[in-house]
């Protein structure tokens, strides 16, 4: 929490908090493939691709 009210400082709340919830999307999926052993097929990585991509542009556009 105190890393999101961090980027509260300098990103506006909407991308703050997608930035946020994709963080945490990803490192659930993540660890669950790196510490549970489940499995990693073209269709996860697609998402989680999409969901990077999607925070970068929200990061990039223009205010």
């Amino acid at each position: 929490m105190f890393l999101l009210g961090r980027a509260l400082q300098v990103l506006g709340v909407g991308v703050a908090y997608t930035v946020w919830t994709g963080i945490g999307a990803v490192g659930t999926l993540s660890m669950g493939v790196l510490l549970f052993g489940e499995s990693l097929n073209p269709v996860k990585v697609t998402g989680i691709a999409l969901v990077m991509a999607g925070i970068a542009a929200l990061k990039l556009a223009p205010e």
